[in-house]
């Protein structure tokens, strides 16, 4: 099936077939038994292709010859394609990205659920499918990613692409995303089509200034430098957060940064800073300083509001949140006299957003801060059948703090990618709550969850939604009926 060039060379392999596509926007092929991951190949592409690494059961090919094209095949939107490493499905077109995100789901609840989908719902796109999120997180780097054609512009072609060999230091500073599997490495971004303005302009407003005054790129290897990375946050009301992350940085080079902001944006409204010398960006446990307007924003959903800070999680795809949280409302069927246990309840906006129509919510979260939002924006909305405990949910979840509060009707629960905590999955085998309603951002960990479920409950609907086109990423929504309920 394939053929060397010469003794010790790369194989090509002629005339692959491309039968699928893979989580990281490879396409897959297989050519004697053996499965193959082609860069940028879509599924319908007939491809002679290069291996570039083998392994005993799969190797990695890049695209030598396209001899014909998929009719799922489209131009990549964005300049950046290919090196930056998120929007990695753009080349497909995007009826196409949600009939394979719908079957990811599907292989994964029966494989390792071994749950009959036969009566799956389809999957819910995005309406939007540019500019749909409303936070982006960028990062500084003086080391920036190098492409091919900046190194045929300096002559520096023997090198590879990323190498470093600039005109001048300054010429090697950026301000974007990380390029994949390089975390030293920085792709300067120009525009990007993930937030709507000012998103682009105000990044790009603050890479002008830092280089025209100077102000030192942060070395993420040497932990070095005053500028480390920049959030910016857009609601649906309009309104706009901009923060500000500095390492090594002198009181006058902040506020010379922050007074432009400030001055050049007056549509900012929360304009904030917090200086990190930490070995990693994490921000949950530094001084967030409010330079001027508000230490917030403010996001609405369904008449409800909700204050979102620095450091609050909130939905990055703020419409199809709404469609998720009224699919989640929906399959639980709430009658108006439920116990409702929300787990993982974040800020508590799924919580909040059921309130009305249930009895009482009780929510569990790890991270205190996102308590402390959820019981905000209880009293914002003037919602008073709320209660939330902050804590590891194992830890909280106790058969005594049932007792205490009630066993549950309907159980929503909404955990990170890594899934459910195998003490947690034994809970709710013990509570034994009439409806689990569970939410997941990986169908994989979800699986592997409701295979333990299977002992006691039967899932009856089952509904992907995609809140962020153009990725492998896919939310997917599982009724759970306990085997010895009516419901």
């Amino acid at each position: 099936m394939s053929r060397n060039r010469k003794p010790g060379t790369v194989s090509i392999i002629p005339n692959l077939n491309i039968i699928d596509i893979a989580e990281e926007g490879k396409g897959v092929g297989k050519a004697d038994e053996l499965v193959i991951f082609v860069d940028k190949a879509v599924p319908g592409d007939v491809a002679d292709v290069r291996i570039v690494k083998k392994k005993k059961n799969f190797a990695e090919a890049v695209i030598e010859s396209l001899n014909k094209a998929s009719v799922l095949r489209t131009d990549p939107f964005c300049q950046h394609f290919g090196t930056c490493g998120g929007c990695k499905w753009q080349h497909m077109e995007y009826d196409a990205q949600l009939k394979f995100k719908h079957k990811n789901v599907e292989a994964a609840l029966q494989r390792l659920a071994k749950i009959d989908t036969a009566g799956m719902e389809p999957i819910l796109g995005s309406a939007e499918n540019k500019y749909y999120r409303n936070k982006l997180e960028y990062t500084f780097s003086n080391k920036r990613w190098l492409n091919k054609e900046d190194i045929i512009e300096r002559g520096v072609l023997e090198d590879e692409p990323g190498t470093e060999g600039p005109d001048s230091a300054l010429e090697m500073n950026a301000l974007g995303f990380h390029v994949p599997l390089r975390f030293d490495k920085i792709l300067d971004i120009q525009h990007c089509y993930l937030q709507a303005e000012p998103s682009n302009t105000i990044r790009n407003s603050v890479r002008t200034y830092a280089l025209e005054n100077s102000m030192s790129f942060y070395d993420l290897r040497n932990h070095e430098g005053s500028l480390r990375n920049l959030i910016i946050r857009t609601s649906s009301t309009g309104e706009v957060m901009v923060v500000v992350v500095f390492a090594y940085v002198s009181q006058e080079q902040a506020d010379g940064l922050m007074e432009h902001l400030k001055l050049n944006f007056p549509a900012i409204t929360s304009l904030l800073y917090i200086i990190n010398q930490k070995k990693n960006d994490t921000i949950f446990d530094q001084e967030v300083i409010t330079y001027s307007g508000r230490d917030y924003i403010f996001e609405e959903m369904d008449g409800l509001k909700f204050k979102i800070g620095p450091k609050s999680f909130y939905q990055t795809n703020s419409d199809q949140a709404h469609e998720l949280y009224k699919i989640t409302k929906e399959f639980a069927g709430f009658s108006g006299n439920e116990l409702v246990y929300d787990l993982y309840t974040g800020a508590g906006t799924i919580a909040n957003f059921v309130a009305g129509n249930v009895k009482q919510v009780i929510g569990i979260e790890y991270v205190p801060t996102a308590i402390e939002d959820a019981k905000f924006n209880s009293q914002l909305n003037k919602i008073d059948n709320t209660i939330f405990y902050a804590g590891d949910m194992k830890d909280i979840l106790t058969r005594e703090f049932i007792a205490a509060h009630g066993k549950p009707d309907v159980v929503i629960t909404d955990p990170p990618r890594a899934g459910m905590h195998a003490d947690v999955v034994a809970r709710l085998l013990e509570m034994e709550a009439d409806k689990i309603v569970y939410v997941s951002c990986n169908a994989a960990t979800q699986a592997r969850d409701l295979a333990l479920l299977k002992d006691k409950y039967e899932a009856l609907r089952i509904k992907p939604v995609d809140m962020f086109p153009h990725t492998q990423h896919v939310e997917n929504v599982v009724l759970l009926k306990f085997a010895g309920s009516a419901v």
